[in-house]
C-alpha cells in the first residue's frame, strides 16, 4: 500500500513537472522560445556580400532581386544581425513589405543599436512596442540598450514587464537579467 502510494506521488510530481514545462514553453512563442538566437544557416555559413541562401535554387542570391516574403526576410536579417552583419540586416529588413511588423522594427532596432546608432535603434524598439506591447524580445533588447546607456532602473522596468507578460522562462528574460548582472549575452 505504501509502495503504491509512493509510486502515485512520484507519477503526480512527474505529471505536474511535465505540465509546468509544457505550459511555460507555450506561454511565449507558441511552443518554443522564439526569442532565442537563431541557428546559423547557409546564409551566414556560405553566402557573402549580403546575399542570402535560396533553398529552392540551392544557391546564394541577392535578396533585392528575389521575391522573398516578409517572414523569409525577417529570418535572413535576424541571422545577419546575430552574425554581426548589421548593415546586411538593415538592408534586408528594408525590403520587407510591412515596415510596421514589430519583428521588423525590433531587428531594425537591434541592428542599428549594435552598429552604433543607439538613438535610431531605441526609436525602432519604441515603434515595435507601439505595434505590440507584449513583444518581449523588443523589451529585452530595449532593456539591454538602456543598461548600456547606464539606465539600470529603466532596464529593470523592462525586465519586470517581460516577467509580468509571461516571459520569465524565455531567453529574452534570461538575457536581460544576465546583462543587468554585468555579463554580455549578445
Amino acid at each position: 500500500m505504501i509502495a503504491s502510494l509512493h509510486r502515485l506521488c512520484k507519477l503526480s510530481l512527474v505529471s505536474v513537472f511535465a505540465f509546468g514545462l509544457a505550459t511555460s514553453a507555450f506561454a511565449v512563442g507558441g511552443g518554443n522560445d522564439d526569442t532565442s538566437p537563431p541557428q546559423k544557416t547557409q546564409t551566414t555559413k556560405t553566402c557573402t556580400k549580403g546575399k542570402v541562401w535560396d533553398a529552392k535554387k540551392k544557391e546564394c542570391v541577392d535578396p533585392k532581386k528575389q521575391s522573398f516574403n516578409d517572414d523569409d526576410l525577417y529570418k535572413f536579417a535576424r541571422e545577419f544581425a546575430y552574425a554581426g552583419q548589421y548593415e546586411n540586416a538593415v538592408t534586408v529588413l528594408n525590403l520587407a513589405k510591412n515596415q510596421n511588423d514589430p519583428r521588423i522594427l525590433n531587428y531594425l532596432g537591434y541592428a542599428n543599436r549594435k552598429a552604433g546608432r543607439m538613438e535610431l535603434g531605441m526609436s525602432y524598439y519604441k515603434k515595435a512596442l507601439q505595434q505590440d506591447e507584449n513583444y518581449i524580445l523588443a523589451r529585452s533588447y530595449m532593456g539591454m540598450a538602456l543598461a548600456e546607456q547606464g539606465d539600470i532602473q529603466g532596464a529593470r522596468v523592462q525586465l519586470v514587464e517581460i516577467r509580468d507578460r509571461g516571459g520569465e522562462n524565455t531567453w529574452a528574460y534570461r538575457a536581460l537579467l544576465q546583462s543587468l548582472n554585468g555579463y554580455r549575452t549578445y
